[in-house]
């Protein structure tokens, strides 16, 4: 079996994926192979990237049989596959079934297990990076599945609404659904286009959960002049850590949370699900912090370098 195999450190040979698309810039396999081989496995992390292959994110469930069969120990999973996964899976964890999305897979005896670690990642990163923020009112924008994973942990963490807007709006009704039936029904609402300014506008923060901002899909999902100085806004986009969207709600002089510290919290989360061993926390967002070194250096050239107003 590929997946885990004997070698001289006596924990195994590990072999997982990602599979999503426009992943090509992932830092997945640098955190997970650098956190795998320090807690002793010859550690490798490939990626799959549905546009190179030429697949849609209704392929996912034959690859994710090849990928047994290839002997992986698993899949993470990222836009566009996260809820349209569940399907072709055996069993659901109990945090990934209240999502309906999944973003680790895990093969085992069992069959393959879907766990969502973007639940806690992003839950953590957040109590950490806007520890004492207001959350009477908060908007989450996308309602797939990364939007399902925060806005389930908004409301874990004790917001008093969350409104969600999505481009589709029955897809933002559906986790709506979802959302009331973990958490009290007015707790939660789906808000169109039109009412997206004024909820904005009486808000406390807002979480960006859908791909724009990353390199195939530039802009901002929420225009600039929808943002004020007593909103919060957290990101889970981290390619690049810098959107558009944090330049615009800085400029406005709002707090902000970009999306790297998630990434290495749901990536701890996934390497313990396929190792079986806890990682270093800590150590895995220094890891991230070394990786995104460059970048965040540029863009502090950048900002220097902006005439000032």
């Amino acid at each position: 079996m590929r997946g885990i195999n004997a070698n001289s450190n006596g924990r195994g040979r590990i072999d997982v994926a990602l599979i999503g698309a426009g992943i090509g810039r992932s830092l997945s396999p640098a955190l997970h192979e650098r956190e795998g081989r320090l807690l002793g496995f010859d550690y490798r992390y490939d990626l799959y990237d549905l546009d190179q292959l030429g697949l849609d994110a209704q392929d996912v469930g034959p690859f994710v049989e090849q990928a047994r069969a290839d002997g992986l120990r698993g899949l993470n999973v990222t836009h566009p596959c996260k809820q349209h996964v569940v399907a072709a899976l055996d069993r659901l964890a109990p945090e990934a079934a209240a999502l309906g999305a999944v973003n680790t897979i895990v093969f085992s005896p069992e069959g393959a297990v879907g766990h969502n670690t973007d639940w806690p990642g992003f839950q953590q990163n957040f109590a950490s990076g806007l520890p004492d923020a207001a959350m009477e009112r908060v908007v989450v924008v996308g309602a797939g599945g990364a939007g399902a994973a925060v806005a389930h942990a908004i409301l874990s963490l004790g917001a008093g609404h969350v409104h969600v807007h999505d481009s589709d709006r029955a897809r933002a009704d559906r986790l709506v659904e979802s959302l009331q039936r973990r958490f009290e029904p007015e707790r939660s609402s789906a808000v169109d286009r039109k009412r997206l300014e004024e909820v904005l506008g009486k808000a406390d923060g807002l979480v960006h959960a859908t791909p724009t901002g990353m390199p195939y899909h530039p802009g901002t999902a929420v225009p600039a002049e929808l943002l004020h100085r007593s909103l919060w806004v957290a990101e889970i986009v981290y390619m690049p850590l810098e959107t558009q969207l944090l330049r615009d709600a800085r400029r406005v002089g709002c707090r902000t949370l970009d999306g790297g510290g998630m990434v290495a919290l749901q990536a701890a989360g996934s390497l313990e699900l396929f190792t079986g061993v806890a990682p270093d926390r800590h150590r895995m967002s220094r890891h991230l912090a070394e990786l995104v070194a460059p970048e965040r250096e540029e863009a502090r050239c950048r900002a220097q370098s902006q005439p000032s107003a």
